[in-house]
């Protein structure tokens, strides 16, 4: 069986370049697939195949923070209690914030999807403690088809009443860093594999609204079941003093 001629490898290489260079023109002026195979003379399946490889190649030449955002949710009360005075927009879309207890307060569970690839996202997940201990879980980041999101929110919102409240990805940006920010001026680091989660998020923009942490504009501890109590109040002692902090301690 005789070789194929290195030239012509080149030649077919050269082409194919070409056309990809094409699609990638045609694609910024917001041509469409079928527009495209007919200005170029292809079958619409060989376009759409053509897009589906400009697409790929512009997302491998990005950083992680900088793909298209399929998605990003936050749980509907995450508010409560925090000084939303600086963030008017954003506590009146979330109503139950409002309400004297809702049952959601001191907890932002914050879920982000980003495009992978055509038809693949990758979605990362961050549990906030709006009240005291910043970031204490983070989801890492996993990569699932586009039509999976459907059953996924839903799942990973499960242990709420309400349905997850639609956001900007600017407003969890600014959640997660600056609670983690918040945490760490009471002397708390965020989970493990929060540096490689936030990767994916992205830091928040310099102009962004102020929220107020703390429960009613106080440190509070919600003690967990993986938490060790002891070992967090003696630490709100040292960094905050006596009597300028709240705990509760679930029996």
């Amino acid at each position: 069986m005789e070789a194929t001629p290195k030239w012509q490898t080149v030649t077919v290489r050269t082409r194919d370049e070409e056309l990809l260079a094409r699609v990638r023109e045609m694609r910024e002026r917001g041509s469409a697939p079928k527009q495209i195979a007919k200005a170029l003379g292809l079958r619409p399946a060989q376009a759409t195949a053509l897009v589906r490889r400009v697409a790929e190649a512009a997302l491998a030449n990005v950083g992680p923070d900088e793909r298209p955002v399929v998605g990003c949710w936050v749980n509907a009360g995450w508010s409560v209690g925090l000084d939303m005075a600086k963030a008017p927009e954003w506590a009146a879309a979330d109503p139950l914030g409002q309400e004297p207890d809702p049952g959601t307060g001191g907890f932002a569970q914050i879920l982000l999807a980003r495009q992978e690839r055509a038809s693949r996202v990758t979605v990362t997940g961050f549990l906030v403690d709006v009240y005291c201990l910043g970031v204490k879980n983070v989801t890492d980041p996993e990569v699932m088809g586009s039509g999976s999101l459907t059953s996924y929110v839903p799942m990973y919102y499960s242990a709420f009443e309400c349905r997850p409240l639609a956001i900007a990805v600017e407003q969890a940006q600014t959640i997660v860093h600056d609670a983690v920010a918040y945490s760490r001026s009471l002397g708390f680091e965020p989970a493990d594999g929060f540096a490689d989660a936030a990767v994916h998020l992205g830091a928040p923009p310099g102009d962004r609204p102020v929220i107020g942490f703390g429960r009613d504009g106080r440190p509070c501890y919600l003690s967990g079941p993986y938490d060790n109590p002891r070992k967090v109040v003696q630490n709100l002692e040292r960094t905050c003093g006596p009597d300028n902090y709240d705990y509760v301690a679930h029996l």
